[in-house]
């Protein structure tokens, strides 16, 4: 009952975040926009505070998603007429993952090319999300060696809990918001493809963050900081928002996945820096992608640290 009562508090902070943020957003201020940002975390964190740590992470994420649009949207606007009635901003705040509103200002005309195409695949990909955390379940049964166990596991559990979200109910999000006329897009595109750090991360894995990185902390800073700063920065960002979502719900792992994105940075740095002296060793697909791969997995551990696993991923799974 009591968590119950938390999430119609949540419904309600997350309401006022919309409903005050599109009233800053037609001011056009920005420092507003970030103290309702801060105030509305700490809020729902004081709220969830004694919940279990899935329900304060999504919450959390929740929350932290519609409170950047502000900041996101009022960056994109300032210095232009605000063409995004209430109703687009409303929808766009509550009901995409995306930071960028402007798709939305076309709500309510008629649907656009690859709209079910976007909903199949995205159904395909949550179906085979479905079946790797069903074998998870299988080979858990089988009561092998716990480490080697534990390990394999929490492997297949990641892939198929991020096949079933950002490939799959993602894709079925953008693809339902295209028959409403929305130019949405896919948010996760097909990231193995990525042949550099600066392209996984720039184009191809997590758009959302990306453009919110991009909008509210790259672009304002670039100019005075410099753009190497600013990238460094917008990666620190990043972790610090992973460990809102990732170490703050389970009270532990504080520091690693900022750790990961201080490293990404470093390394994307590393690349343009090596690109800048002409060298070609990343022009070299097989190269590129085993460059790629091996950044992303072998830091994974910071990033989805051990209580996470533990407290997060597998009860989300039913394990």
């Amino acid at each position: 009952m009591e968590l119950i009562l938390h999430i119609v508090y949540f419904g309600l902070i997350n309401l006022a975040v919309a409903f005050v943020g599109y009233a800053l957003i037609k001011r056009g201020v920005i420092w507003q926009s970030w103290l309702l940002l801060v105030v509305s975390i700490f809020a729902v964190y004081l709220i969830f505070l004694r919940d279990y740590p899935i329900a304060r992470m999504l919450s959390l994420i929740a929350l932290t998603f519609t409170a950047m649009k502000v900041i996101a949207v009022a960056e994109s606007y300032k210095g232009k007429k605000l063409k995004l009635t209430f109703k687009q901003w409303f929808v766009f705040a509550t009901g995409w993952a995306g930071m960028r509103a402007e798709p939305f200002e076309t709500l309510g005309a008629k649907a656009l090319p690859n709209a079910w195409a976007m909903i199949r695949f995205g159904v395909s990909r949550m179906a085979m999300g479905g079946v790797l955390i069903l074998l998870a379940h299988l080979i858990v049964s089988f009561h092998f060696n716990q480490d080697l166990t534990y390990t394999i596991v929490s492997i297949m559990l990641l892939v198929g809990l991020s096949l079933i979200l950002h490939f799959g109910l993602l894709s079925v999000s953008a693809g339902s918001w295209r028959l409403s006329g929305v130019n949405t897009y896919f948010l996760f595109k097909q990231p193995a493809h990525a042949l550099s750090l600066a392209e996984f991360w720039s184009k191809r894995w997590n758009l959302a963050f990306t453009e919110m990185t991009s909008i509210a902390i790259f672009r304002p800073l670039r100019k005075k900081t410099g753009p190497a700063i600013a990238l460094m920065l917008a990666f620190i960002f990043s972790g610090l928002l992973h460990e809102l979502a990732l170490s703050v719900p389970v009270n532990h792992g504080y520091g690693l996945p900022l750790l990961y994105f201080i490293i990404q940075g470093l390394l994307v740095l590393v690349e343009k820096a090596l690109a800048g002296r002409n060298v070609k060793f990343l022009k070299n697909k097989m190269v590129a992608h085993a460059w790629v791969f091996f950044w992303m997995v072998a830091p994974a551990p910071l990033l989805f640290h051990t209580q996470f696993i533990k407290q997060i991923v597998w009860p989300l799974s039913g394990l």
